[in-house]
Formats: structure tokens, C-alpha cells, sequence
């Protein structure tokens, strides 16, 4: 039986295109909390937030709200939060490991059910959960900056209701949207209690901006969070005009996952060195193998939502299937 490290030891390795900015001279908070900056604009509107390092080694995140404090951006209506996520695990991050410090105890962006931070568990993560909770709590609309373990197009992930769709298409960055409900294994922030309630006005949206340490990463993540905070009334695009693309946006299309493959064993491999968006025309298509069992596509125009094997272990989701939603956003039944 493979070991994670000797799968990691066959994939491909990918340099660091990036600097990591040192971001301890934001640690002092506004409001108390270590790494998050809120302003409050004194004029009604909304709680806008931009999360960064919900994973340790997601680095465009941080480079991100780095980049916008330097730039002291202020709200013009409500209040504007800036925060970084698992400190812990970014100051941990080893160059020889890149992989290793995505989380230190628990995937922080698996903890957030109330039972789980009311209850008796402890974890690095689910500490630093607790801590932001109080602020998530008040964010009317979330930005979570992630990234990819492999080289890919950047997909906005827009959770399973109808008005999380309609915010990605009102983004209208990037190319590419997915509807999916998260994970069976925990609660992504994202779909944190209002955020996935179709009767809350709150709304979030993930942005996974490539692979972790690309500079085309970092182009994305800056680039969809100024227009993010133009979206949502936050600045003028005046206030972010540096930081958004030259690049005219691509046209959207719409994905919805249909099902996730969950690795059984520790001997699965990919039939081809997927790394993401690939479409398999056909039903029945083998993608996979996990041990002696064959894991074909479920329908035709079967795209492969980020597949990787750089976490793998028993339980595991490797791969998300989708089919392509073929009509216009407006015209979506759910």
C-alpha cells in the first residue's frame, strides 16, 4: 500500500513563483482579534469581508490582503474586514514540503457547523475558527480566497443556492462557475449558517485562483477581489484600478457537480494527468482507477472539477464530476 508521501513523491513538483509577504505587522487587529482589520465607514451598508489563509499554504489569499492594507483601503458605505485565516500554518509553511502546512491539526474550512465550535474538540484550527466566528457572524458578504494544489484555470465555487450563482454572474469573474454544496466531511465557511440560507441576504462566494504558488494566481486573486469590493459597493473602482486586470473577462459558463469521487484505498491513480476542467465526452469513460476498481463518468460532458492526489488517504474526495449547465444563468430553474 502507497504512502502519501510516496504519492506526493511521484506528482510533479511546482516552483515558488511568489513572494510570500511577511504579515506579521498586521497581527495587531482593530477589534481584538489577531489578523483581521475591520473599517467601519460611519454610512449604512453592508459587512464586506475578504478572507485570506482559510488554508495555511493558499498564499495569492494572503498576498492579496497584504497587498490592500498596504494600500489602506476604507469602505465607503458599512464596513469593510480584512482578514487572515490560519495564521498558525502559514508561518509554518515549508518550502521542501509545500503541501504539508494546508492545515496543522484539521482542515479549517471543514469546521463550520455550530456544533462542531460549541462543542468539546480541540485543534489549531478549529481555535482560530472560534475566534473569527464572532466576526464571520456579522460579514454580510464573503470573499474566501483559496487556491489549487494543481496548475488549472481558477473556478469560482458559488455553493448550492440560487443566489450565490447569481453573485458569481454578477462578479462575472472568472470564466468559469461552479454550483456544488460543499463537502460530506464538514462545512466549508462559505456555506457558514446565513451565507447558504436561501432566505438570509447574506452571500459568499470561493474563489480558487489556480495553483497555490503561480503568479497567475496571484494576478487572479487580486484581480477578482478589487472587483469584488467594486461589486458589492464597498470602494470605487478608482480605489482598486491598479489591481484589476487589463485582460477583458472571458464570458461565464456554469458547472454543477453531480458527484465527488472519494478515494477507497490508498492505490488510486488517475488513467491521465488531470489537472482540471478536462471534459470527458462520454458516459462510462474510466478516469480512475482505486485498486481494482474502475471509477468511470457518470454522463457525457463529464468535467473533472479539481483532481488531485496530493491529499489523498481513505475518504478522501480526489475529484468532483460536473456537467455543464447549458443555458443562461437567468433562465436556471433552481
Amino acid at each position: 500500500m502507497k504512502t502519501l508521501e510516496q504519492v506526493r513523491a511521484s506528482l510533479k513538483p511546482y516552483p515558488i513563483e511568489v513572494e510570500f509577504p511577511d504579515i506579521q505587522r498586521w497581527k495587531e487587529g482593530t477589534d481584538g482579534v489577531d489578523y483581521v482589520h475591520t473599517f467601519d465607514s460611519g454610512v449604512a451598508g453592508p459587512h464586506v469581508m475578504i478572507m485570506a489563509l482559510t488554508h495555511g499554504n493558499e498564499v495569492s489569499g494572503a498576498i492579496t490582503v497584504d497587498a490592500f492594507l498596504k494600500r489602506e483601503l476604507r469602505p465607503l458605505r458599512g464596513r469593510l474586514t480584512l482578514a487572515f485565516g490560519n495564521v498558525e500554518a502559514y508561518h509554518r509553511f515549508d518550502p521542501q514540503d509545500i503541501d504539508a502546512t494546508r492545515y496543522l491539526d484539521e482542515d479549517m474550512n471543514r469546521v463550520w457547523l455550530a456544533d462542531k465550535l460549541d462543542g468539546d474538540q480541540d485543534s489549531v484550527e478549529l481555535r482560530r475558527a472560534r475566534q473569527l466566528r464572532p466576526v464571520i457572524e456579522t460579514v454580510d458578504l464573503l470573499l474566501d480566497i483559496h487556491s489549487m494544489h494543481e496548475e488549472a484555470p481558477p473556478v469560482m465555487m458559488c455553493g448550492a443556492q440560487r443566489k450565490g450563482l447569481d453573485f458569481a454572474a454578477t462578479l462575472g469573474v472568472p470564466q468559469t462557475v461552479v454550483v456544488d454544496a460543499g463537502h460530506a466531511n464538514g462545512r466549508r465557511l462559505r456555506d457558514y449558517q446565513g451565507f447558504n440560507d436561501p432566505a438570509s441576504a447574506k452571500n459568499a462566494l470561493l474563489i480558487e485562483t489556480g495553483q497555490h504558488f503561480s503568479t497567475r494566481s496571484r494576478e487572479v486573486a487580486l484581480d477578482t477581489a478589487a472587483r469584488f469590493l467594486v461589486t458589492t459597493g464597498a470602494v470605487l473602482p478608482d480605489d482598486v484600478a491598479e489591481f484589476i486586470s487589463d485582460e477583458a473577462p472571458m464570458p461565464q459558463r456554469f458547472l454543477e457537480v453531480t458527484s465527488p469521487v472519494v478515494a477507497r484505498s490508498m492505490d488510486f491513480s488517475f488513467v491521465e494527468d488531470f489537472r482540471g476542467l478536462e471534459v470527458i465526452e462520454k458516459a462510462g469513460t474510466a478516469i480512475a482507477h482505486d485498486g481494482p476498481t474502475s471509477i468511470v463518468t457518470p454522463h457525457d460532458n463529464c468535467v473533472l472539477v479539481q483532481p488531485s492526489l496530493r491529499h489523498l488517504g481513505v475518504g478522501v474526495t480526489v475529484v468532483r464530476l460536473a456537467k455543464i449547465l447549458d443555458v443562461a444563468p437567468e433562465q436556471l430553474s433552481f
